[in-house]
């Protein structure tokens, strides 16, 4: 007998998506709202339109979906956008994610989580300090007037967030709970190995797929190649015990920058008069593609990773349960609070630097109010906590936690920033949120 399992739980997901996007629309809120509810109302409701069983497969869904939800993200930043806001996106993405991280397992002194390790408390504040781009990008996207300096630093942030509390859940965290114990400084060469290694395998990919894409001359067949480095880079990263995000992202990033390295040359007449190694090294002269097929390319990308995000989303309905949700509200709510205080003051001490180093620009306090808001939690923190072996014993608690910090997040900081770009902040003003 034939089974229509993929081709209902397919019409689900495209289903919710088409609907959630044109209630939005009317109503003028984030599409990410109705996807959370619509999926719970739906799996919990109406389990004959998820007929498959998502807890068993979750292991599969997460390799299917991980490269398709960071490469749309990947794919939007701008090599010059990089390089102009580096200092300040290194602060984001490495400094202030490990002093979170840090900070929040100074709670184990305080004892906040009764029973937990301070190996515990890492892995509990790597998991739920990690952002979720397709969420953000969801509650920004409604939102005009904001600056492109911002949008670039939220979307390099919530990329490079993600893969530092990768590193520090897998290769420190992880170990230092599941173990008892945990050589310092063994463990911090580590997770520099793991970083230097896969920005390199990155970088490799990134060339590679680069001179591949001069050999291809139409849209779709570039858009392919996009998926097949995104999944490729993140296979053979995980298959040599390195972070598979960080190399996947490194890879794409590579691969997008050499391509506007080309688009920017078709715009200099200067260029075509002499060749440098590097250009060619490059095959210097030979176009990779154009910029309305990278249009497509990222507007393909970004449609895909949000299909991903809402599979993710029907895991997360899965792992709702109102009765789990009260038994441990205290926490949850503790978590919550704690999270959001320490990204506060992150973002402030980013701020305050801003105005003291010269390389990293203040942002202001409306740059520091949509930044701190911004930090959405999502598919990536419920990623991390299911890869918990289900021998730990706390193991409910974090699931639990993990889940209520990730909804209070999304409806909590969504609605905080679409109350004050609908109600607070005037049309009329056009602000820029960089001071100089």
């Amino acid at each position: 007998m034939h089974s229509f399992a993929p081709g209902i739980i397919l019409i689900t997901i495209l289903g919710l998506v088409v609907l959630s996007d044109a209630l939005a629309n009317r109503l003028k809120i984030p599409s990410v709202f109705l996807l959370l509810i619509g999926s719970y109302t739906i799996y919990t409701y109406m389990p004959v339109a998820v007929p498959i069983d998502l807890p068993h497969y979750f292991d599969t869904i997460i390799l299917f979906c991980i490269p398709l939800i960071f490469m749309g993200d990947a794919l939007h930043l701008h090599f010059s956008d990089i390089k102009k806001h580096s200092w300040s996106i290194f602060y984001l993405a490495v400094v202030a994610v490990a002093l979170s991280i840090a900070t929040g397992a100074s709670m184990y002194y305080f004892g906040v989580f009764e029973g937990l390790t301070l190996g515990a408390y890492v892995s509990l504040f790597a998991i739920n300090m990690a952002t979720d781009a397709v969420s953000v990008q969801s509650v920004l996207s409604r939102f005009k007037g904001i600056g492109h300096d911002i949008k670039v630093l939220i979307e390099g942030e919530s990329l490079g967030n993600d893969a530092t509390a990768v590193i520090a859940f897998f290769f420190i965290g992880l170990p230092w709970m599941m173990n008892g114990t945990i050589d310092a400084g063994e463990a911090t060469m580590d997770a520099l190995r793991v970083f230097a290694v896969s920005i390199g395998i990155g970088i490799v990919f990134g060339y590679l797929f680069y001179m591949l894409m001069k050999l291809i001359d139409d849209k779709r067949g570039e858009l392919f190649v996009f998926i097949i480095e995104a999944y490729l880079a993140y296979v053979v990263a995980e298959h040599f015990h390195v972070s598979g995000i960080l190399t996947l992202i490194t890879a794409i990033i590579a691969t997008k920058a050499w391509i506007d390295m080309d688009m920017k040359r078709l715009d200099d007449e200067e260029a075509k008069k002499s060749k440098t190694f590097l250009q060619r090294l490059r095959l210097h002269g030979i176009d990779s593609t154009t910029s309305e097929r990278m249009e497509y390319i990222y507007e393909m990308a970004k449609e895909f990773g949000y299909i991903a995000a809402v599979m993710i989303f029907f895991v997360l309905a899965e792992m709702v349960s109102l009765e789990k949700f009260w038994e441990y509200k205290v926490e949850i709510f503790t978590m919550f609070i704690i999270t959001t205080l320490i990204r506060a003051v992150s973002m402030a001490k980013f701020a305050f630097w801003g105005s003291k180093l010269e390389q990293i620009k203040p942002v202001g306090f409306e740059g520091w109010f949509i930044l701190t808001f911004s930090g959405m939690k999502g598919a990536l923190s419920i990623i991390l906590v299911h890869m918990i072996p289900s021998s730990f014993e706390h193991k409910e608690l974090f699931e639990v936690v993990t889940t209520g910090v990730v909804m209070l997040s999304i409806f909590v900081y969504g609605t905080t920033l679409w109350a004050y770009f609908t109600f607070f902040r005037r049309k009329e003003e056009e602000k820029k949120l960089f001071t100089h």
